[in-house]
């Protein structure tokens, strides 16, 4: 996939609003592969909702959204089974981890699904600094701990365009930057595109281009 087409999308629930200011709502909007880009919203804005959308998991919208001049309506499932397998990687901003799995098994239920990543997982976790809590319940980690391990696992996928909503909103600013590295690493390696969300606190980047929700 090579570019995502926003033409005039906007959420139904905004639809009876008088006027909408916004870079991305009932915009003509183009992302492309290998491009950085940063929504910047306030809270209540439809940032967590346009993830979804582009998900293809919540259908809520007006307008149109295009992978490659695709209406993404017109999908089948086995269709969106592939693009979330190999094109679209999503850390959301509830995070949406397994409790009852170890921080492990959360990242190995994605990552089994193409074996895109081999020795280096446990790196990954060294790295970010949670290598002893590889075995232990995700549902025992703190929320900060529990947003590495999503993110890892976001990771562990090929992906032409790579979905992060708030990734750091827990994390101090030494975690930030070390994830900031580990995905321009990666995004380099896949030659894919970054969306990052903020509320205020966002993974420091060179964005080709920010905008306002």
């Amino acid at each position: 996939m090579e570019i995502i087409h926003l033409r005039q999308t906007l959420p139904q629930v905004f639809a009876d609003r008088d006027a909408i200011t916004s870079d991305v709502w009932h915009q003509d909007l183009v992302l492309r592969k290998g491009e950085r880009y940063l929504i910047e919203a306030a809270s209540g804005t439809g940032k967590s909702s346009l993830c979804s959308y582009i998900y293809g998991y919540r259908r809520d919208y007006q307008g149109i959204i295009n992978f490659d001049e695709r209406n993404i309506r017109s999908l089948s499932i086995h269709e969106w089974v592939e693009l979330r397998k190999h094109s679209l990687s999503m850390l959301f901003q509830e995070l949406r981890i397994f409790p009852e799995l170890t921080a492990l098994e959360n990242v190995q239920l994605k990552n089994r699904l193409t074996n895109y990543k081999k020795k280096e997982i446990l790196a990954l976790f060294e790295t970010l600094g949670i290598a002893e809590k590889v075995n232990e319940k995700a549902g025992k980690l703190s929320f900060g701990q529990q947003q590495r391990v999503a993110f890892i696992r976001a990771l562990c996928q090929p992906f032409d365009f790579i979905f992060l909503d708030e990734p750091i909103s827990h994390l101090d600013d030494d975690n930030g930057t070390l994830m900031g590295r580990m995905l321009s690493e990666e995004a380099e390696r896949q030659g894919a595109g970054i969306i990052v969300t903020s509320i205020g606190k966002h993974i420091e980047l060179e964005y080709n281009k920010v905008m306002k929700l």
